[in-house]
């Protein structure tokens, strides 16, 4: 079965109303349970990841200001989310789940943890939901650890992968694609390695055509090792967030091309959550869902 991390406290609460769903984590848990994706024999939780971990991808002063719960209130405001401890250890659970996916993909060939993508938090600090870059803290620590390189970072959540192009602009070992909304979050966007911006409303047949030639050109280009997959469902014609055109039959398509061809390769795979912000609670864990029905395909 597909080895799938998952934590209770990946859902916490927050103020009424807030624009994050954060209750999608616990609807996501219940879609899963309900499709039998799920079970004690492939369900793994993390323990919280530590300072120093974090720190490789993460100044270690902001690092320092997050656990102690130190934020000067601009940086919670940039970030979207309270200073609070019970953030604080959510974000350090979710970069602990991305490692143990990891280690998982490694053992296995593919894994998922069912958070994470949180790929807007840069190496000064955090923004746009995202406190600490799971993505790249795993990715920093495989590297670290003398792990499988080169790393190849498949984006496609709506939004641009800024924060983890940033925190691996120096890197060679890690080559970062993000597929994205031109227009859409950041307003100032980084450079990744390879970044393919799509004009608002591309639907299905332009948006996997596209990122079937960007998936092969960053392939060859970057000769991975081990791969990364951020499946925002953002990308959703109705998400209140992005501005393409997916359907839901486009959202199975994706990840199937992804997965498909990463597997293909023979590469090991981890993929995680990234975002998606539909009002309705129990669509958006059935197209979150989605990824692990594909992922367990493959597996199985």
């Amino acid at each position: 079965m597909l080895p799938i991390v998952h934590h209770p406290d990946y859902r916490i609460p927050l103020r009424p109303r807030h624009p994050f769903p954060m209750s999608k984590y616990g609807y996501l848990r219940e879609a899963l349970e309900a499709r039998g994706l799920i079970s004690p024999g492939n369900g793994f939780a993390p323990a919280q990841a530590g300072a120093t971990v974090i720190a490789r991808a993460h100044d270690p002063d902001y690092v320092a200001r997050v656990l102690e719960g130190r934020l000067a209130p601009e940086e919670t405001r940039r970030i979207g989310l309270p200073g609070s401890a019970k953030v604080a250890r959510r974000a350090r659970l979710a970069c602990a789940g991305t490692l143990l996916a990891t280690w998982l993909a490694l053992e296995h060939g593919l894994a998922a943890n069912a958070a994470g993508g949180s790929h807007h938090a840069g190496p000064e600090g955090g923004a746009g939901y995202c406190v600490f870059n799971d993505v790249g803290v795993a990715a920093a620590a495989v590297l670290a650890g003398d792990g499988p390189a080169p790393v190849l970072v498949v984006d496609c959540d709506v939004h641009q992968g800024d924060g983890t192009a940033r925190i691996f602009a120096e890197e060679p070992r890690v080559f970062t694609l993000s597929v994205h909304a031109a227009r859409n979050y950041p307003a100032q966007k980084a450079r990744s390695d390879l970044d393919l911006a799509l004009p608002d409303g591309t639907g299905d047949a332009d948006y996997l055509e596209a990122l079937g030639a960007a998936l092969e050109h960053a392939l060859a280009a970057a000769r991975p090792r081990l791969v990364y997959y951020n499946a925002g469902v953002d990308v959703w014609q109705g998400d209140r967030l992005g501005r393409l055109a997916l359907t839901s039959g486009g959202i199975r398509a994706r990840d199937r091309l992804v997965l498909g061809r990463i597997r293909e390769a023979g590469l090991p795979l981890v993929c995680v959550l990234g975002g998606g912000y539909d009002d309705d609670p129990h669509r958006l864990a059935g197209h979150h869902a989605i990824l692990f029905e594909e992922a367990a395909r493959l597996a199985g």
